[in-house]
């Protein structure tokens, strides 16, 4: 995926592996055609905004859904939920939060700070299907052009 083009489905993810892993499940199952995986909240604010090394993109070519997980280094997942949250031009955008456990406490605060839902690791097809339907996103992010 071309670092400048828009996307569906932006995953925030410092685990390289975890990464690949949950790209591939999408890439497999014609989840979403566009999706790009950045590693800091740092790399998701200058993505969405245009701003950094992402300055040459189209500015507010939003991603439709963003995978975020909580446990991001420098800038947490929460204050990067907190951040989209409070941002007029990213308010609408769909978080489902990635985590290692059902049992994380901050899933709760995640769902204060208006998450739409989330997915334990390794994101797992099933589940990741299951969130968005649940919060009605399904249709926002099926590739349609697949077939």
């Amino acid at each position: 995926m071309d670092r400048f083009s828009p996307v569906d489905i932006l995953l925030i993810e410092d685990n390289a592996t975890d990464a690949e892993l949950t790209m591939r499940a999408f890439r497999k199952h014609n989840l979403a055609n566009r999706i790009f995986a950045v590693e800091t909240g740092e790399d998701a604010i200058d993505y969405i905004f245009s701003k950094g090394a992402f300055a040459e993109r189209a500015e507010l070519k939003l991603p439709k859904v963003v995978l975020l997980d909580l446990r991001l280094p420098r800038m947490s997942g929460i204050e990067m939920l907190e951040m989209l949250k409070s941002d007029p031009r990213t308010k609408s955008i769909p978080v489902i939060i990635i985590t290692q456990s059902k049992e994380d406490p901050d899933i709760r605060s995640a769902y204060e700070l208006g998450a739409s839902g989330y997915v334990t690791k390794p994101v797992d097809f099933n589940s990741f299907i299951n969130s968005m339907c649940n919060s009605g996103l399904f249709l926002m992010v099926v590739d349609q052009n697949s077939e």
